[in-house]
């Protein structure tokens, strides 16, 4: 594992700036430990002794992002990066966030402040990697390790713990004893985590390689402080989940295949879910338990009730979950038989069907709702014999209703 990182340049221009003007500098946490492993940083943060009206000072255009915590956003083109003050954070009084910071002109008291090993070392041109905790050897030994006690970094932050399994899934890591002890010991103060953020971690969590590590969720107490429904959900076993596409529907919906669809709906309500994903990840929990028939008609009515990439995703689900040899044998009929009738274009949806809601009126259909029902029936014709798809057809079936 090399120790020299390769800094995109604005980063290095900003640090070589505030060092210009008296002022320690260094990138610092995920960008420093995704560096090292090969991996490319989706951000990259900076950490520097000089206070946020000192940062403003040397660069001209900056964002106070924010700038009560010590952070201030210098603008590098059309790109932000996130520049914020050594700090020693105050009491946490609500187990997620300090009272106060109080800026420090120390990197060692920033540092240790921080949750992780892996996350708490800072890179400087000159100094090279800044480890003061151990996160090389992690690193190596690929571990997830708390800087200082687990328990004080976990009761600062109860977020943490969910994290520590995050990390673990998203970089095959082990959690080392002591923080794994401590995540049981802390896992009820989740309750006073907000719904959104411990959704964005599970989120990352099932969209990592080892999505099968949500059950540490469950043997370590959490599920019950991440919402009751959560709790009574079953993880099912996972195998091969690199052969899941890594959407965030799909995967909740592979997480949640042993629920009922309401059940399911309920799981991603109460972690405040957007109502896409709700929807999508319902609609696939409900139709990967439903046995498809290689049979156009019964292939039509299924692709009928969601958009064409849902259908797809379905596919996919169920071809994950086939076992037997002749599950996955029927399973790629279905599909040749799902081809064809993309290619063939056949009526799907109301919006294709030969005939509107005018045609109706125009026919004599009274207005509201039974066209809606006119316009429902003639769908379910066309997906028995799409040949009917024709107006002059579909205005005679309705005359014949």
């Amino acid at each position: 594992m090399s120790g020299v990182i390769q800094m995109p340049a604005p980063v290095e221009q900003i640090i070589l700036q505030l060092n210009a003007h008296g002022h320690e500098a260094y990138a610092v946490g995920g960008c420093v430990r995704d560096s090292l492993l090969g991996r490319r940083p989706e951000d990259w943060d900076i950490t520097t002794s000089a206070r946020p009206e000192e940062v403003k000072s040397v660069f001209k255009r900056t964002v106070d992002t924010g700038i009560a915590h010590g952070t201030v956003t210098v603008m590098v083109g059309k790109t932000g990066f996130e520049v914020t003050t050594y700090r020693i954070d105050g009491k946490y009084e609500d187990g997620r966030h300090p009272k106060e910071v109080i800026f420090t002109p120390s990197l060692e008291e920033d540092l240790k402040r921080r949750d992780f090993t892996i996350n708490a070392m800072a890179y400087g041109k000159e100094e090279g990697i800044v480890d003061l905790f151990g996160g090389m050897e992690d690193l190596e030994n690929r571990v997830i390790r708390c800087v200082g006690s687990p328990e004080e970094r976990f009761s600062e932050d109860a977020l943490r713990i969910l994290r520590a399994v995050r990390f673990g899934a998203q970089l095959d890591f082990s959690i080392e004893e002591q923080t794994w002890e401590a995540i049981g010991t802390i896992a009820p103060n989740l309750g006073r985590v907000s719904k959104e953020r411990i959704l964005a971690e599970l989120t990352k969590l099932l969209l990592s390689d080892h999505p099968e590590r949500i059950a540490m969720v469950y043997e370590r107490g959490m599920a019950p402080y991440i919402s009751d429904q959560f709790a009574k959900a079953t993880p099912p076993l996972w195998a091969g989940s690199e052969l899941l596409p890594s959407k965030k529907h799909l995967r909740w919906a592979a997480f949640l295949r042993n629920e009922g669809e309401k059940e399911a709906a309920q799981v991603l309500k109460e972690l405040k879910a957007d109502n896409d994903t709700i929807a999508k990840a319902r609609t696939l929990v409900y139709w990967c338990k439903k046995e498809m028939e290689p049979e156009k008609t019964a292939i039509r009515h299924v692709m009928s009730k969601m958009t064409p990439e849902l259908y797809d995703d379905l596919l996919e689900l169920k071809r994950y979950l086939a076992l037997s040899l002749p599950e996955k044998c029927r399973l790629e009929e279905v599909e040749r038989l799902s081809r064809e009738i993309r290619e063939k274009g056949d009526c799907l949806y109301l919006k294709d069907l030969a005939v509107n809601g005018r045609d109706l009126m125009n026919a004599g259909i009274q207005p509201g709702p039974a066209v809606g029902r006119s316009l429902e029936y003639l769908l379910e014709a066309v997906l028995e014999e799409p040949e009917r798809n024709k107006k002059e057809c579909l205005l005679e079936l309705l005359k014949n209703q």
